[in-house]
């Protein structure tokens, strides 16, 4: 279990409305939360046409990671209120298919074996030889964070989520964006680069106070290789009713290339 909880956990790091008719200014960016910094923006300048904005977002659409494959080391450090875990998760994805990963733990060694497809997550218990098949709202309602199979796939490569046309407010500096936008389930407030726009940073909260779900994401240490702006290192602090702190390293990735660590499901695990 526990090592569901450390897949789970990733996929929390741990999601497009309607056309933007009116940009508003306000003079704070998120309300604060006790367990995760916030980020408050004291002065907002004011934003006369929306073609500026949608020019903004645009710019950020088309710097998102476009691929065929994905395949991907990774180390990873989940820190929780109970327990604290390293593990290393081999990955390979097809886009908009299937996405395979292998849990390896000190000691034990191999631990477990998901597939995830559009409909469908499958969990192999490797230790006890069991196999389960739920569905992929399954993830969504465990972590109580909204989500697709696309968004995840999003998430692992490092393009940003939650992006919404109803922005509310903007900021620029000589080297940063923040754009501060309200979707159905969270307000979003997102850094970004303006060299090249890529993402630094996500501050997600929930919009509904009496769920006070929220979500840093900090985006560093970017290479820049075969044409793409990767983040190889990535840093998730989530909290509801307790804190959980997730550190992602990128070992090792390549794009468009033959899926690396593809399996099938032994017929012999017992089925839960």
């Amino acid at each position: 279990m526990k090592y569901l909880i450390v897949f789970s956990s990733i996929i929390l790091v741990l999601f497009a409305c309607k056309p933007v008719k009116k940009v508003q200014t306000i003079n704070a960016a998120i309300s604060k939360k006790d367990t995760v910094q916030t980020i408050v923006i004291k002065e907002v300048e004011k934003v006369d046409s929306s073609a500026i904005v949608k020019d903004i977002m645009s710019k950020v659409v088309k710097k998102k990671i476009d691929f065929t494959t994905f395949n991907a080391k990774i180390k990873v450090d989940y820190e929780g209120q109970e327990t604290s875990q390293k593990v290393t998760c081999h990955l390979s994805m097809k886009k908009d298919s299937a996405i395979f990963v292998t849990v390896t733990a000190p000691i034990v060694g191999v631990a477990m074996r998901v597939l995830v497809t559009k409909d469908s997550i499958i969990l192999a218990n490797v230790l006890k030889k069991t196999i389960q098949r739920r569905s992929i709202a399954y993830l969504q309602e465990s972590t109580q964070i909204p989500f697709d199979y696309f968004t995840l796939q999003d998430v692992l490569v490092g393009n940003p989520i939650f992006i919404t046309s109803n922005i509310v407010s903007y900021k620029a500096s000589e080297k940063q964006l923040l754009v501060n936008m309200v979707g159905k389930v969270f307000k979003h407030l997102i850094t970004l680069d303006t060299d090249d726009f890529k993402p630094t940073h996500s501050k997600l909260d929930d919009i509904d106070p009496f769920q006070n779900r929220t979500c840093d994401i900090t985006f560093s240490e970017y290479e820049f290789k075969d044409g793409v702006h990767f983040a190889t290192y990535r840093s998730v602090s989530v909290s509801q009713k307790s804190k959980l702190d997730i550190y992602l390293n990128f070992k090792d990735y390549k794009f468009n290339e033959p899926l690396n660590y593809m399996f099938s499901m032994p017929k012999n695990y017992k089925r839960l």
